[in-house]
C-alpha cells in the first residue's frame, strides 16, 4: 500500500497546488460542501495536469474572501 504524502497542515509551508480533499480542508470545508461550491461557481474549477486535478490554493483564496460575510448591518443594529 503506497503512503500518503505528508498533510499541508504537516509542511512548513503549504503547496501552491492542492488535492480535492486538501483543497476543501484549505477552505474549511467538508469535500461534498466543497464539491456543491465549485459546481455553483463559489469556489474556482481545478486545474488539470495529465490525470491530476489541482487547485490553486491562491484562487481558494481569492475565492473564500469573495464569500459574503455572515453578518449583516441590520443584524449588528439588533445587538447595540
Amino acid at each position: 500500500m503506497k503512503k500518503a504524502g505528508p498533510d499541508h497542515r504537516e509542511r512548513a509551508y503549504a503547496p501552491r497546488g492542492l488535492r480535492r480533499e486538501a483543497a476543501a480542508d484549505w477552505v474549511g470545508l467538508s469535500p461534498s460542501k466543497f464539491d456543491e461550491m465549485v459546481k455553483d461557481g463559489r469556489m474556482p474549477k481545478p486545474k488539470r495536469v495529465d490525470g491530476c486535478v489541482i487547485w490553486d490554493r491562491y484562487s481558494l483564496d481569492a475565492a473564500f474572501e469573495a464569500l459574503p460575510d455572515g453578518a449583516t448591518a441590520s443584524a449588528w443594529s439588533r445587538v447595540a
